[in-house]
């Protein structure tokens, strides 16, 4: 029996698929642990800023606000989960799937660099906002000043490693991390329900009704759904370990769905009662109990880590896309160093911002026509003239490519009251099918 032992085969502790496929006896994941992860991910403080807005800058209700970001985000997570089935059926990433969609180079120098870009920006902002929630807290219960680095590089470093690690330290993680995540976002709301500075709370949200306009509901579902729409060309990354594709493709909408109602509850509460679009802020802020404040701060921290870990995760399989030759691990490991480097300097994040904004010019047309071939031209399946596209050199879909280019400049040319995100999406994802079908 000794001897058996010494000659099984070890499970690897670092996950090493890249571009190919994950092995069929590997994909064993239950839908419930795709779920798990999503959850986790969903209340952080880039989460909550659409539904506060609603409120704050729409004039909404707290339930106006709620169901009109629900509504919109749900869409969102819809097509994403569909999305997510190439990575199910095939287990391959989801930039390099994407190649029979835009075509080998059309994926390597377009999508791949811009989600790879964003994937950077986000985790290096989330890093940024926890890393000062943490300095603030270690001031107010210590009154010592340390400097942000000392605070963000060893955060940004722990997250990457479990990017390196790969899925299985992810999936992980995220169901270490769930528990104490509702502990803290149920903590936020008894907070909220029962502080003196605003007796009958509850009853307040109650009688708040669904008070506000249409145009502004339906501006801040547009919001919600370009917000999250994007995920489309990243869901394939998490669901190739999936037990089937219908646990891939459940379990990212399930646990999306859910934990999308956690955020806007609590960002509209925090936005509805206290004028604050950060319920982290706002909770602390309500509060003098030591304990009350370590847990909202500690679940700040660990929302902070789990979108971040998803962030690095699926940013390193994009630059993996662009970069072929490179390993996994060499992939994750060259995105870490750049977010933790750009952790460091907040400065520098910031400056970005409007570079990123930029980018969504890019973005939002590339998710349409992704989401419109995959769902109207294939018809949600990938057949063998689609897969021999895979590894076809040189080959862009120059259809694809017209697409993008007219939903960018439509998207810079319409006013901001037209929801120029939303009204991208929906023209370049009705058209592109025509344009297939004439060719």
């Amino acid at each position: 029996m000794n001897v058996l032992r010494a000659y099984a085969p070890r499970k690897q502790l670092i996950e090493h698929y890249g571009l190919e496929a994950v092995p069929a006896e590997k994909r064993d994941t239950p839908w419930y642990r795709f779920a798990f992860i999503q959850i986790a991910i969903a209340a952080n403080a880039g989460n909550f800023l659409v539904p506060a807005l609603a409120v704050l800058e729409g004039g909404l209700s707290f339930w106006a606000g709620v169901i009109s970001t629900i509504i919109g985000a749900l869409l969102g997570f819809l097509l994403v989960s569909f999305l997510s089935l190439p990575g199910a059926r095939l287990g391959i990433p989801a930039q390099y799937a994407l190649r029979t969609i835009l075509g080998v180079n059309g994926t390597r120098f377009l999508s791949a660099p811009i989600r790879s870009l964003t994937s950077l920006y986000w985790f290096s902002v989330q890093t940024i906002g926890g890393t000062y929630v943490v300095q603030q807290l270690i001031l107010r219960l210590t009154g010592i000043d340390l400097p942000f680095w000392v605070y963000s590089i060893p955060l940004s470093i722990l997250m990457v490693t479990l990017a390196i690690v790969g899925f299985n330290a992810v999936k992980q993680a995220m169901s270490y991390f769930l528990p104490l995540l509702l502990i803290g976002e149920a903590t936020i709301l008894y907070v909220y329900f029962t502080t003196n500075q605003t007796p009958g709370s509850l009853m307040m949200l109650h009688n708040g009704g669904m008070e506000g306009s249409f145009s502004s509901m339906l501006f801040f579902a547009s919001l919600a759904f370009v917000q999250y729409v994007s995920g489309v060309s990243a869901s394939a990354d998490m669901t190739r370990y999936a037990k089937s594709p219908s646990h891939g493709f459940y379990g990212l909408l399930i646990g999306n769905g859910i934990g999308f109602f956690i955020t806007a509850v609590i960002g509209c509460a925090s936005a509805y009662l206290f004028h604050d679009l950060n319920p982290y802020v706002s909770s602390t802020a309500l509060t003098n109990s030591p304990l009350l404040i370590a847990i909202i701060t500690g679940t700040a921290i660990i929302s902070m880590i789990s979108i971040n870990v998803s962030n690095a995760y699926t940013g390193g399989f994009s630059l993996l896309n662009t970069f072929p030759k490179l390993s996994r691990v060499q992939a994750a490991v060259m995105f870490g160093a750049v977010g933790v480097m750009l952790s460091g300097f907040p400065a520098l994040v910031n400056e970005a911002e409007s570079f990123i904004s930029l980018l969504g010019g890019l973005i939002i047309p590339i998710s349409a026509v992704i989401c419109s071939d995959y769902l109207i031209v294939k018809r949600t399946r990938l057949n063998d003239e689609d897969l021999s596209l895979l590894t076809k050199p040189r080959y862009v879909n120059i259809l694809a490519m017209g697409a993008i280019l007219t939903g960018s400049l439509l998207y810079f040319l319409l006013p901001d009251a037209w929801s120029p995100g939303f009204s991208t999406f929906f023209v370049i994802f009705t058209i592109y099918p025509i344009f297939i079908k004439r060719r």
